[in-house]
């Protein structure tokens, strides 16, 4: 689904106009990406929740030359459903 198929949605499911729906999804997704760099958890009830945890650094093979790489620790976002999002499926 694009970013306007989803506009679109969110308009007439929520008896909105495109351009209120556009708007509402950017507010959305803006303050979904603070929390994010927060390392805030956002539980969504009956889609999941979405939590930052952090992944150590590693040594890493490359297969083509078999040389040893070393990967950095990084910040990653995990999302796990929610049981009833799962039952859909």
């Amino acid at each position: 689904m694009t970013k306007k198929e989803l506009v679109n949605a969110i308009a007439a499911d929520a008896g909105l106009s495109i351009k209120d729906a556009g708007k509402a999804l950017n507010a959305f997704v803006g303050a979904f990406g603070k929390a994010m760099k927060k390392g805030q958890r956002i539980q969504l009830p009956n889609m999941g929740t979405f939590k930052v945890d952090r992944r150590s650094a590693r040594v890493v093979r490359n297969p083509r030359t078999g040389e040893k790489l070393n990967v950095p620790a990084k910040k990653v976002v995990k999302f796990k459903a929610a049981p009833t999002l799962n039952k859909g499926l």
